[in-house]
């Protein structure tokens, strides 16, 4: 699997499941992740380790910098999984399919979009739909800091 869709998956795939455990559906999902992490069986240690995560999610509310460690933790296990069994990517996307896509998100169009006069010492990213998270205007004009 190429490295920068690897990087995505792993990215888009530790936002899904920190967003899946602070929901009713993480009751029913949970197993299917714990066997995922521990390819087919059900691992208690496994299981325990997710759980203390969720707690750690619902505990951290509207804390984005308690989420986003959390959600770092995610990363570095769904990382060292797809490097050793990339075929567990396929099994991840199943599962967020399954219980992910409520809807299917609103399309958006950007007609123009420019950054400019600044600097950026990180990513910039722009999206229309983030998770559980839809953007529903549509961005015309300029984008100026």
């Amino acid at each position: 699997m190429e490295a920068e869709i690897v990087q995505q998956m792993v990215t888009s795939g530790a936002s899904s499941l920190a967003g899946l455990m602070a929901t009713a559906a993480w009751q029913q999902v949970s197993s299917r992740v714990s066997q995922m992490f521990g390819r087919g069986a059900e691992d208690e240690a496994t299981s325990t380790e997710l759980e203390v995560i969720r707690a750690e999610v619902l505990e951290a509310g509207d804390d984005e910098e308690a989420l986003a460690d959390q959600t770092a933790v995610l990363r570095t296990r769904l990382r060292r999984l797809f490097r050793e069994h990339p075929e567990a990517a396929g099994e991840l996307r199943e599962i967020l399919a399954e219980f992910t896509q409520d809807s299917p998100a609103p399309a958006v169009t950007v007609y123009h979009n420019e950054l400019r006069d600044m600097t950026v010492n990180g990513n910039v990213i722009q999206s229309g739909h983030v998770g559980k998270l839809v953007q529903s205007d549509t961005v015309n004009g300029n984008l100026n800091f």
